[in-house]
């Protein structure tokens, strides 16, 4: 059984173990990499005389260059060799980088720090692929959103700490050499937490690999290509890493030359990011229903495009020459509404991140899951590089860093316009989620009987011209629905409908070659072992009553037998997509936004027990008095 909750997951050791060795390695990302910038950026001449406005950018780009030369050979390792064992190898490699870096500050080197950079992307390059795909070889599809969260929130909350930490020490009395120590110290304790990283078999042990990063990249690119809403998700993926690293790498100059603050201001813009995103993480859980629910990526790409643009607007307010403690922040509405507007970024960066990365695990094959992150690894590191890249030259251009913000809000707006139009299966999922968000509050009983894999017809009442919609979005899998042509061809409707691969079907006596042609498709679909919905009684209620069932559902499992579950809509009889006292969709305010509906699911019927009087019966007793 799935946990009763995410949280629940921390207290199990084919999930916590990961979860602890994950955390203890951003924090000790952060904490190195931070404290670096904050030495190059406000002392400069002693460490390394990079231009202080761009040394974070330079950091930055040496961090991820690794994972443009070596992700395609990681992923390989994860998918060839048992997953444990590597874990805990990468983690040995951190302890020995973390000791060349302790040496670069007690020396004050910047040479080997940074060597150390380079180093530690190597391995973080390394463990990534490990990371994503041993989650879904221990969780559940309907665990996969939780999990991912925590991990989402889990890294964000350690690159905070991270990131206090380096603030802390560098201003402490021990400076360089307090976190050289500190370093040491969080790489010894993520090895003891990989110590308990439970077994994790190879996937495909016998694989050669192949040593051509260019080649090997391309054919990973084209197996995740065989799916377009999972390729599309890694650019998706890669594209929030573009804008996300613009917003991380500029906190630092942003601070001290557009806020006019000091370390420790820096070390607060990077705490409310980092809540944010990680409050925004764990909510995906909660807003998908348990599942892998991608239409909360549009919700997220709108929100991060409206308040990174608010964010240009609030800075035009700041007062330019006024120097901003930390005790001040709160008391200026300029500077609040400047933290307000990068908590709403990075919170709907968790919506939209969460559910991207769920639907790469689920859907992306298994054999070569991990080689598929690792040639996300290497889109995200050239979207990074070229983020540095962009970055630097806009500001060497005279762009300030607030235009600059501005940009990239307005280039997120292009971008995930380009990638709905071309995967449109995620703007359904978002219509289905605001439907049920915004118009109706919807409740759930039963929804584990709806099977988890494998072929069955979805029998429910006919209540309303939403009813597909609203099932789609409390549904843990798609469903394919059998309806009517002419509600399949309402403008807007269409749109989800053909999206959904839904099947349009007429009466014989209107039109029998389509008929037998959506009786070939249901066939076909359901062979292929996917859901097919249908509303028996063939029209939407009048009177609220359910009309007869007719025989469609018997002859689909005649000609192929699959279970058929019985469902119940209820509270969508009066709502302005019911025919209630008139045509539907013609009297706005027939019911009260947020109103109260439900959708319950019965035990699945053997296809010969789903006649239609028991069928009718079935769901009859379900939906009771409420209409």
């Amino acid at each position: 059984m799935a946990s009763a909750s995410q949280f629940a997951l921390l207290r199990e050791r084919r999930f916590a173990p990961l979860f602890w060795t994950q955390f203890l390695g951003a924090a000790n990302d952060n904490l190195f990499k931070f404290a670096f910038t904050l030495l190059a950026t406000y002392h400069a001449a002693e460490w390394g005389g990079v231009d202080a406005a761009l040394a974070g950018f330079a950091i930055g780009a040496i961090f991820i260059a690794p994972f443009v030369l070596f992700s395609a050979t990681s992923g390989q390792i994860a998918d060839k060799f048992e997953r444990s064992g590597l874990i805990r190898l990468v983690k040995n490699f951190e302890i020995a980088v973390m000791a060349i870096a302790a040496a670069g500050f007690v020396a004050r080197a910047p040479a080997l720090l940074y060597v150390s950079v380079f180093l530690m992307g190597v391995h973080s390059t390394l463990f990534g692929p490990v990371k994503y795909a041993y989650l879904p070889q221990h969780l559940k599809d309907t665990e996969l959103t939780g999990g991912n969260g925590l991990v989402e929130m889990g890294t964000f909350v350690a690159i905070l700490l991270g990131t206090m930490a380096s603030g802390f020490l560098v201003k402490g009395e021990g400076g360089a050499v307090g976190v050289a120590a500190a370093c040491l110290s969080v790489a010894i304790l993520g090895r003891w937490a990989a110590g308990f990283v439970p077994r994790s078999p190879a996937p495909d042990p016998g694989l050669a690999i192949n040593w051509n990063p260019f080649t090997e990249t391309w054919r990973n690119l084209r197996i995740a290509a065989r799916d377009a809403a999972v390729f599309h998700s890694l650019l998706g993926i890669s594209w929030l890493w573009f804008v996300g690293s613009i917003f991380l790498t500029s906190f630092t100059p942003f601070t001290r030359e557009v806020l006019k603050g000091d370390e420790n201001v820096v070390t607060v813009l990077l705490a409310v990011f980092s809540v944010g995103i990680g409050l925004g993480a764990l909510a995906c859980e909660r807003l998908s229903g348990r599942k892998i629910e991608i239409g909360l990526v549009p919700f997220g790409s709108i929100g991060i495009t409206v308040f990174a643009v608010d964010l240009w607007l609030a800075c035009r307010g700041l007062a330019p020459d006024t120097a901003r403690a930390t005790s001040t922040l709160l008391r200026e509405w300029e500077t609040v509404r400047v933290m307000a507007d990068l908590f709403l970024v990075s919170l709907f960066a968790g919506f939209y991140s969460v559910p991207l990365y769920a639907l790469i695990q689920s859907r992306g094959e298994p054999a070569h899951r991990a080689r598929i992150i690792a040639a996300n690894n290497i889109l995200n590191a050239v979207f990074m590089i070229v983020a540095s890249l962009a970055a630097m030259a806009l500001l060497r251009a005279g762009l300030t860093l607030p235009q600059l913000f501005l940009v990239v809000g307005l280039m997120n707006a292009a971008v995930a316009a380009y990638i709905y139009l071309l995967v449109p299966e995620f703007l359904m999922r978002f219509l289905c989620w605001l439907l049920v968000h915004s118009a109706y509050r919807l409740r759930k009983e039963g929804i584990e009987n709806i099977p988890e894999q494998g072929a069955a017809v979805l029998a429910c009442n006919h209540v309303s011209f939403v009813d597909a919609l609203v099932i789609l979005a409390a549904s843990p899998r798609p469903v394919r629905f059998v309806m009517d042509h002419r509600i399949f061809a309402i403008p807007v409707l269409s749109f989800v409908f053909r999206t959904g691969k839904a099947i349009p079907i007429a009466p014989a006596k209107e039109d029998p070659a389509l008929l037998e042609r959506a009786y070939g498709e249901v066939a076909r679909a359901l062979e292929a072992g996917e859901l097919v919905g249908i509303f028996p009684e063939g029209r939407i209620t009048q009177d609220g009553e359910i009309g007869m069932f007719r025989t469609g559902v018997s002859r689909i499992v005649g000609r192929t037998p699959v279970p058929v579950v019985p469902m119940a809509l209820k509270g969508l009889y009066g709502s302005f997509f019911s025919r209630q006292g008139g045509e539907a969709m013609t009297r706005p305010f027939r019911r009260g936004v947020f109103s109260r509906i439900a959708l319950e699911v019965a035990p699945a019927l053997a296809p010969a027990q789903a006649t239609p009087e028991v069928l009718k019966a079935r769901i009859e007793a379900m939906r009771g008095d409420w209409r």
